[in-house]
């Protein structure tokens, strides 16, 4: 691209995108954001169309589409930007399935175009401390807290109850990345229940039991009715003393004692990164996150639960 600004086209207008997209593109000297593609809302001044059929066809020698639509239906929206030879960034989850996020990233790499999976969690600024202080301690056990308010976070996204949305595993993955980003080992589901209300598809809360390595277990526990405080800690018993990574994994602590941390960085690196890979013409795609979830499907012990409204 010859040091040229990536051209940008942003798929997708809902709470995500105007949140954290935004106001890291704007912030981002490699980017200029040129169009939109939304069903239900457009930016001031930017280029808007309906669906990304429209925008590929508008004329705007776009370079990238960053895509932060629900992750059902999203493969189609991929698919079409990689075959016009435009390189592509994932809201997580990736996909709806495995199958279809390893199917886009063998045509980005036949298609030489950069297709990024993006686990924003990773980014927080006690992730990449927290790796390291683990990489030579022996893991005993690990406790993962990951309990927000549905109504708060996504007020009146239906889509995130039905099928294909993910439920409780929509804020759940981010702390699955997080642990399989962390712990020195593989990470593989041992038994899981799921708790779906009576008028909804998927789960709005989950025990989940996993082993890290050999034998060390794993328990997390997902919430989306928590109200009050809201809680995304993860804590890990080693030889050396208990890690404690809260708060979405920006503040690290050891044995009680405070390590830096705070902040929150967490779309601006994933731009930069993204950046990177145009750049490179390479793409990243970590499915660890999407397979332990799908993984919690394919062994969970499903439990009908009082009906749910937002």
């Amino acid at each position: 691209m010859n040091g040229a600004r990536i051209r940008l086209g942003l798929v997708g207008i809902g709470k995500i995108a105007r949140d954290q997209h935004l106001p890291a593109l704007a912030a981002n000297s490699d980017f200029a954001l040129v169009a939109t593609a939304s069903r239900h809302a457009q930016l001031p001044e930017i280029p808007a169309y309906s669906d990304i059929e429209a925008l590929l066809a508008g004329g705007h020698a776009l370079d990238a589409v960053s895509l932060c639509t629900p992750p059902a239906g999203r493969y189609a929206l991929a698919r079409a930007a990689i075959e016009a030879g435009l390189h592509v960034m994932l809201e997580k989850p990736p996909g709806a399935t495995v199958s279809e996020v390893v199917d886009l990233a063998q045509r980005a790499e036949r298609a030489g175009v950069a297709l990024f999976a993006t686990w924003h969690s990773r980014e927080a600024a006690s992730v990449d401390a927290a790796r390291d202080w683990l990489s030579d301690k022996r893991i005993d056990a690990v406790r993962i807290d990951w309990r927000e308010d549905i109504r708060v976070w996504h007020p009146g996204q239906e889509w995130i109850l039905a099928e294909g949305g993910f439920g409780v595993f929509d804020p759940g993955i981010n702390a699955l990345s997080i642990a399989t980003a962390i712990l020195p080992e593989a990470l593989r589901i041992v038994s899981s229940e799921l708790r779906v209300p009576a008028n909804r598809a998927a789960p709005i809360a989950a025990t989940i039991h996993l082993i890290h390595g050999g034998a060390t277990p794993v328990t997390a526990q997902f919430d989306f009715l928590q109200t009050g405080p809201q809680t995304w800690d993860i804590v890990v018993e080693t030889d050396g003393g208990i890690l404690r990574l809260s708060d979405g994994g920006s503040r690290l602590s050891i044995d009680g004692d405070a390590i830096g941390g705070g902040g929150d960085a967490e779309y601006p690196r994933l731009y930069r990164r993204f950046a990177e890979l145009v750049a490179q013409r390479k793409g990243e795609v970590d499915l660890r996150p999407l397979m332990l979830v799908a993984d919690a499907f394919l062994v969970g012990r499903s439990v009908t639960t009082d009906p749910f409204d937002f």
